[in-house]
């Protein structure tokens, strides 16, 4: 398996990120400071540029107010 971020895989899970951190209505500003991290953080996960592991993405849908296992189930859908 490859470990790029550039994969269909990959960037299904970046774009499920993104579009449900514009839904919550939430800058990548905001939920940066909501986890401690610089802006720069959120714009690398959300731009390939930078991998995040489960409990990133835990905490970064927690961030959004939403629920990691449908963000999960719906990325998981997304790579069938």
């Amino acid at each position: 398996m490859t470990t790029s971020t550039h994969t269909e895989e990959y960037q299904a899970l970046r774009a499920i990120l993104r579009k449900a951190r514009h839904n919550a209505g939430v800058t990548q500003q905001q939920l940066a400071e909501r986890l401690g991290k610089p802006q720069s953080y959120v714009a690398k996960v959300e731009g390939g540029e930078r991998r995040i592991d489960v409990i990133e993405f835990i905490a970064f849908v927690r961030a959004i107010g939403g629920d990691p296992a449908a963000v999960f189930t719906s990325v998981s859908k997304a790579v069938e």
